[in-house]
């Protein structure tokens, strides 16, 4: 299996409100970024967004190694998604994004790794400027029509 990066951010412009995403994903040299934005979003939902559309990237099986600086993110993987899946996502935030996931990360083996926020992470700071572009833009588009 190929081995991928994928490093991920989002943003929300109040929680909720405007959001927005990216992913960058990164295999020899080769970069891919996916990124988009909501009307009504979370912060955390945006976050899971990002990984989300970065895997979707993906065109085969693969060793992928998330990198974000979301503790809800990285410990959901990680941590906590076996047990939500064992309860069928009752009392659990975002179970349609949770399951979009699930959907997404079929066929790959993902870990994933927290990374301090603001904290000059290369790739993290380019997802962040680029999350927060796409929640600034849905913002002046929607400002524009009411």
């Amino acid at each position: 299996m190929k081995q991928v990066h994928l490093y991920s951010d989002g943003s929300s412009l109040g929680n909720p409100g405007f959001g927005g995403y990216c992913a960058i994903l990164k295999y020899q040299g080769h970069e891919k970024v996916a990124s988009g934005a909501q009307g009504d979003a979370t912060n955390n939902q945006m976050e899971l967004k990002a990984v989300i559309e970065g895997l979707k990237l993906l065109k085969e099986p693969c060793k992928v190694a998330v990198t974000s600086d979301s503790s809800y993110v990285v410990k959901g993987i990680n941590e906590w998604l076996a047990g939500w899946v064992r309860k069928d996502f009752k009392k659990v935030k975002n179970p349609e994004l949770w399951q979009e996931y699930l959907e997404a990360a079929k066929g790959h083996e993902i870990i994933a790794f927290w990374v301090k926020g603001h904290a000059g992470h290369e790739e993290n700071e380019k997802c962040d400027k680029i999350a927060r572009g796409e929640a600034e833009k849905i913002k002046k588009i929607s400002g524009e029509y009411l």
